[in-house]
């Protein structure tokens, strides 16, 4: 994601530690008590510009939403749309999502969403694609049975490396659309970029995958 630099946008997340969380290390295992109660917690993965974590937590108040994005001059445009939304059940993380560990104890969460990642096409860089066998072992660490993982992309490549790599661990596969915007699916919330593609006339691809 291209987005110029923003020197001050260090001192703005900061100056919003009520929605930014500052030291999420020393949440691990606190979350429904930053949250204030015991509603399930959903995480976002590269939450971009803010768009998807802030709708969907206006559609949801009984849900607490974790937004984690590492640049922070994209993190704090996420910043302006939530405080805009006034959804008191959203929190902001600056921090790598390859490092779920370092902040959620296990079954602390009960979903993962994975928007628009980015597809890494070269077969020497598959290990970094977000639903890589890797990544889906440290999702299972930390998701409960049954947990879900929520998976958008305008990347066909992406989405059948995807089917293959769920289905080969061994996750059952909910709601597969290879054209969402076409399908019966209710209560999409679309990111930026899916805003973006749609226009464009790409279809977007969608699926729901459940640990067992």
């Amino acid at each position: 994601m291209r987005v110029k630099h923003k020197p001050w946008a260090k001192e703005k997340l900061a100056a919003h530690s009520a929605v930014v969380i500052q030291d999420p290390a020393s949440c691990k295992g606190r979350w429904n008590e930053i949250f204030g109660n015991d509603q399930p917690i959903h995480v976002e993965i590269g939450s971009g510009k803010g768009q998807f974590v802030a709708g969907m937590a206006k559609q949801n108040p009984d849900i607490n939403y974790i937004g984690i994005e590492v640049v922070e001059s994209v993190l704090v445009i996420a910043l302006d749309k939530v405080l805009a939304a006034e959804v008191p059940n959203v929190r902001l993380l600056a921090v790598d999502g390859a490092s779920l560990q370092d902040y959620f104890e296990p079954s602390e969460i009960s979903r993962i969403y994975l928007n628009f990642s980015d597809p890494w096409p070269k077969k020497r860089h598959a290990k970094r694609r977000l639903t890589n066998p890797r990544f889906l072992t440290l999702y299972q660490a930390l998701l409960p049975k049954d947990g879900e993982i929520h998976f958008k992309t305008d990347n066909r490549g992406l989405f059948e490396y995807s089917l293959h790599a769920l289905s080969e661990y061994g996750m059952v596969l909910h709601h597969v659309s290879l054209d969402l915007h076409k399908s019966d699916f209710e209560g999409n919330v679309m990111t930026e970029y899916e805003e973006k593609f749609s226009q464009q006339g790409y279809p977007i691809y969608r699926l729901e995958a459940v640990f067992r």
